[in-house]
């Protein structure tokens, strides 16, 4: 199981600096500073959020197997939350929500949620989610 955490985190890391390597560089190309609308900040609190929302659902998958599901679907409005709380006003500062506002904050997200969501079928797809 500990390999399971290694290979998330792995992939988690790959795939966000991947994710972040070609959002630069299309918001560049499009004459937009390529690192503008905190975009840094949206894929470092995406990933930690991701990562530690994989954590806790890993330590909690014996004591509470059968709600992990709806454990996950928490950790997704939390990340919500954060997005409400520390980007949201920041977006809206100027009266209107831009599309790469929007972009900054939902394509770390979407890659999180994607990879958390792989990971976490394989968690609970495991034989040995008991142990």
């Amino acid at each position: 199981m500990q390999k399971l955490i290694g290979s998330f985190f792995c992939s988690l890391t790959f795939f966000s600096i991947l994710t972040f390597g070609i959002h630069a560089a299309v918001q560049a190309h499009l004459g937009l500073p390529p690192y503008s609308n905190q975009i840094v900040l949206s894929y470092l609190l995406n990933f930690a959020l991701a990562f530690g929302i994989f954590m806790l659902l890993f330590f909690l998958r014996k004591k509470y197997s059968d709600q992990l599901g709806f454990l996950f679907m928490f950790g997704s409005f939390l990340k919500f939350a954060v997005f409400f709380v520390f980007f949201y006003p920041f977006y809206k500062a100027d009266g209107a929500l831009e599309r790469v506002e929007f972009f900054a904050f939902f394509i770390p997200y979407l890659v999180c949620l994607i990879s958390e969501t792989w990971y976490l079928i394989q968690l609970l797809n495991s034989p040995s989610k008991k142990e």
